[in-house]
């Protein structure tokens, strides 16, 4: 009875460590009980759960008579696949379809093979003709988000920001998609997204330029590694003139540089300069995009109109000239201007959270797809920091951004405050630190706006 006692106390231990495993340490569970688990149930029930789901084919001619010689019946044939090969967050398999097979065919049974398989998740993806990538998720990977242990191998202007649900890194990759929308509610985590990014490229040589009309209260604790920053709508217009003239001058270069010797190629960007030549990348991110456009009065409105129009041009042209928009908000629709419309079709990376209307989903991911939209919308507010990204492609993917505290994003850019380029026109809006007066001067210093020249 002792004996029975002791195991019945070892099991019970040894269930209890496993549940704490499994909630702290996921990975970990995913070696030891989830990974052998599926895979044995992959291996032992992959035919009948193909034929199940309709993604099997019949048999050859040559398969069919040689059954009926041995008088059996030929079976459908599934796809030939590979050995399931463990991930981070799951297995992966890699099929070689059928003739007449389709990757959609697999897409629309993903879910099916979800169930049969006790995966999380299961995602379809094509690598080339007649071969599909089947990557199944062990477990909920959005539920808790960490920064990457290792760092991922990315270049210039290129940083992880998000966890996929497939368990791979967003990247946000600025020669690929140099512009971005990002649209959130409040407390939907938008911004813990833009202090991802921002904190990334402060420790690259990269300018930043914030735009953020609520007097700097969201970019303020940033400004030690800012090169310029306007809090007013006034000071924004003034801002964007000088980005398009620093476009300008970029293009003049770009112009007189290229092929100037017959030693030096052709180009069209700044990307073709020479190193030592070449104009160091701007950032700009718009914050609240709908307090810099809104309108009391036609004169108001003859701003926000002449400020959407830079934007559209640096939209534009800025790529070629290394300036890049990040442009944020609540929401983002046609009250914002007769060229909202145009400006968004230049901003190719979007990233949706949990916003408080379709609309802002639908202008953020409608012209992406449908489905984007509608998974958007279904984010639920106990869920902060899941968003939906797509680009031009059509491609969109469910992401989540590890939680980066404001002190912690603060501290990133005080410590990297001695990366700020040099920028001769963005001098003027270099923002400065203002110690307050009497007992509380020991406090941390209150960014403004003000030029450094002051």
């Amino acid at each position: 009875m002792t004996d029975a006692l002791w195991i019945l106390l070892l099991g019970l231990l040894a269930v209890a460590a496993l549940v704490a495993v499994r909630r702290r340490l996921p990975v970990l569970f995913w070696w030891l009980v989830g990974y052998p688990t599926v895979t044995l149930r992959v291996l032992t029930t992959y035919r009948a759960t193909m034929d199940a789901c309709g993604l099997t084919v019949p048999a050859s001619a040559m398969r069919r008579a040689t059954a009926r010689m041995m008088g059996r019946q030929a079976a459908p044939v599934p796809p030939c696949r590979s050995l399931p090969l463990p991930t981070g967050s799951g297995l992966v398999m890699r099929l070689r379809m059928a003739a007449g097979q389709a990757p959609e065919d697999f897409t629309a049974a993903a879910d099916r093979l979800r169930h049969a398989w006790g995966a999380h998740a299961v995602h379809v993806r094509p690598t080339k003709p007649g071969r599909l990538e089947l990557r199944l998720v062990g477990w909920d990977v959005l539920a808790d988000v960490r920064p990457p242990r290792r760092r991922l191998r990315t270049e210039p202007l290129s940083l992880p920001l998000a966890l996929r649900e497939d368990g791979h890194w967003h990247i946000r990759d600025f020669h690929t998609v140099p512009h971005e929308l990002i649209l959130g509610a409040t407390q939907s985590g938008k911004s813990v997204y833009l202090r991802n990014l921002l904190c990334g490229l402060a420790r690259q040589p990269v300018a930043l330029a914030g735009i953020d009309c609520k007097w700097g209260v969201e970019l303020a604790p940033f400004a030690p590694r800012l090169s310029a920053l306007a809090d007013t709508p006034d000071r924004a217009n003034e801002l964007l003139d000088t980005l398009v003239e620093e476009m300008e001058a970029r293009f003049r270069l770009i112009g007189l540089r290229s092929g100037a010797t017959p030693d030096t190629g052709l180009t069209s960007d700044v990307w073709g300069l020479p190193e030592k030549v070449r104009p160091v990348p701007v950032v700009v991110v718009v914050d609240e995009v709908a307090e810099l456009f809104l309108a009391a009065g036609k004169d108001d409105e003859k701003r926000r109109d002449a400020m959407v129009t830079k934007l559209i041009r640096l939209a534009q042209l800025g790529r070629a000239a290394g300036i890049y928009l990040e442009v944020c908000g609540q929401r983002f629709g046609a009250e914002l201007g007769k060229g909202a419309t145009m400006l968004r079709a230049q901003l190719t990376g979007r990233v949706c959270h949990r916003v408080n209307d379709e609309t802002s989903a639908n202008m953020a991911l409608g012209d992406i797809a449908q489905e984007a939209a509608l998974a958007a919308t279904s984010i639920p507010a106990e869920r902060p920091g899941v968003a939906v990204v797509g680009d031009s492609s059509g491609g969109w993917s469910r992401v989540r951004s590890p939680h980066l505290t404001l002190d912690d994003a603060a501290e990133v850019c005080r410590e990297t405050s001695g990366l700020v380029p040099e920028l001769p026109r963005l001098d003027a809006f270099r923002p400065i630190a203002v110690q307050p007066a009497g007992p509380s001067s020991t406090t941390s210093a209150v960014p403004t706006a003000r030029p450094v020249t002051e």
